[in-house]
């Protein structure tokens, strides 16, 4: 039988796979600005009760993805293709910083597990799983738990799915990976930095890109919607 504990735990899950499901969407243009959002369609699609869904879309209104009003209900907010950049470019910054820290305070032990992880990206069925894993692990090296949490704030702006729409970037990730784990192994600060950005820099431009390819004329994703597509 579940305790109180269990249920909150069950209905942060929900709530967190629900935000991250719907950020996806948003962040890829697949819900445009101006659709609406029903509170039971995403509540019977997501198998689960309003409250864990009102809680993500809550949470989504505070990132600036949907507006909630009174009267007019919930809508998307939305992604221009260049908020797609700019968003890319901060967490490059970020991560560029965490990068050239790392290099200044990486452990033998701490570049032997980067070394795994990296290999790991290649071939694995959850790409952008294992790719999260490898710089999860870089921006601990840097030892800066206030930098980490801006970072870990500033990441929500990768969708879920970036490897689907772009698989070339997989290889991409592969070489610009190596060069990084040299970098930090010759503890080159400012080349680590730079690599870093880059390689987010390069992920956003694609993003935004694309985005702007859906948003011309004639797109089989131009057409306007009023919900939510289920």
């Amino acid at each position: 039988m579940c305790n109180i504990s269990d249920i909150k735990l069950i209905s942060s899950t929900v709530r967190a796979q629900a935000a991250d499901e719907i950020r996806d969407r948003i962040l890829t243009g697949r819900l445009r600005p101006g659709d609406r959002l029903d509170l039971d369609s995403l509540s019977a699609e997501f198998g689960t009760s309003r409250t864990p869904v009102r809680e993500a879309l809550l949470e989504l209104s505070y990132e600036g993805l949907v507006s909630i009003t009174p009267r007019s209900g919930m809508s998307v907010i939305g992604v221009t293709p260049q908020d797609a950049v700019d968003n890319f470019a901060i967490l490059a910054a970020l991560v560029g910083k965490a990068a050239e820290m790392a290099a200044e305070r990486v452990t033998p032990a701490e570049l032997a597990e980067l070394a795994e992880l990296a290999a790991a990206v290649q071939g694995a069925r959850d790409v952008v799983g294992a790719n999260r894993r490898f710089h999860r692990a870089l921006n601990r090296a840097a030892r800066s738990p206030r930098l980490l949490t801006y970072v870990r704030q500033a990441v929500r702006v990768v969708p879920g799915n970036y490897f689907e729409l772009f698989p070339e970037q997989e290889q991409h990730a592969l070489r610009e990976h190596a060069a990084l784990l040299a970098a930090l192994s010759d503890r080159d600060g400012p080349t680590a930095r730079t690599l870093a950005e880059r390689h987010v820099l390069d992920a956003g431009e694609a993003l935004g890109g694309w985005l702007s390819a859906r948003e011309a004329p004639g797109h089989a994703g131009d057409a306007r919607r009023t919900s939510v597509p289920l």
